[in-house]
């Protein structure tokens, strides 16, 4: 199994999170597997792994990234290795409960964009805020970036995404001008790093989950609930601009999906907003209570 994260990472360049859930998921298979060798499993042993393991509670979208990941190890070990027919080919999960993203009203992102306070902790978050409602970033794409990836001429940043592919994103006007005033006062932190954007107290990268807590923190104080989390943000940027927009195509492109069905969750979030005014307005909507 070594080998193949070390193939994973080094020519496929998953990312560290991706090469850990493989890891884990194949772990799963290893210990599912027992004392039968993983070349002599079959399509009824991976059936009757996956059985158990929906048994004991997991969804059906979590045992699809599991059958994927066993999927393509088995092509790894055929491939490299020598062994036979795939045993994962064919097998399907069970269907999982289509779950909508959460996303904000643009009036509870505007509320959460107003960050009080101009010591640098404040004017750091405002960035980080700002920058992602404006422009729809992942977390690890946001505390990946270095202060020359944005653009302040045309108002874009460059990203890494999923895959380490590039793409280059607009950032609003609020935003960039959020992110003018943190670098004036990212510079006067001793020791800071000068190949990250946003950094911490001792001028070193910011973690992942300092921004997670730093968002929560924000939310809380502004009467938001817990359930605001870096990705509702991301999908509060593509809802809120496939309203505007109705630009499906646009949307994919600056998410970074590879595939349109992705964003096209965003279209049901959309009809969801447009049926709530309809049964709110609409004289011959309104329900008999």
């Amino acid at each position: 199994m070594r080998d193949y994260l070390a193939h994973l990472a080094n020519e496929r360049r998953l990312s560290v999170h991706t090469t850990r859930n493989y890891a884990r998921d194949i772990g799963a298979l290893i210990e599912l597997a027992g004392d039968t060798p993983l070349g002599r499993l079959e399509v009824r042993e991976i059936r009757r792994f996956v059985a158990q393991l929906h048994g004991r509670g997991l969804d059906g979208r979590t045992l699809a990234r599991m059958l994927s990941a066993w999927r393509g190890f088995f092509n790894y070990l055929a491939r490299e290795h020598g062994f036979g027919q795939n045993p994962c080919l064919g097998i399907r999960a069970p269907k999982a409960a289509k779950r909508l993203p959460h996303a904000l009203s643009p009036d509870e992102a505007g509320r959460l964009m107003e960050v009080s306070g101009d010591d640098w902790l404040a004017l750091r978050d405002k960035a980080i805020l700002e920058l992602f409602y404006s422009s729809g970033l992942r977390l690890s794409e946001l505390t990946g970036l270095a202060p020359t990836d944005v653009n302040y001429g045309d108002a874009t940043v460059r990203v890494t995404g999923k895959g380490a592919k590039t793409r280059i994103v607009p950032v609003g006007r609020h935003a960039i001008t959020a992110l003018k005033t943190w670098l004036a006062a990212r510079e006067r932190i001793p020791g800071v790093r000068h190949d990250a954007l946003f950094v911490n107290r001792s001028g070193t990268r910011l973690s992942q989950r300092a921004v997670q807590a730093r968002l929560k923190r924000h939310a809380l104080k502004q009467g938001l609930g817990s359930r605001v989390h870096p990705h509702a943000l991301r999908h509060s940027f593509a809802s809120h601009l496939l309203q505007s927009s109705g630009d499906l195509r646009a949307v994919q492109d600056m998410l970074g999906h590879a595939s349109i069905s992705t964003t096209q969750v965003y279209t049901q979030l959309d009809f969801q907003h447009l049926a709530k005014v309809y049964d709110a307005a609409h004289p011959r909507a309104k329900r008999k209570s």
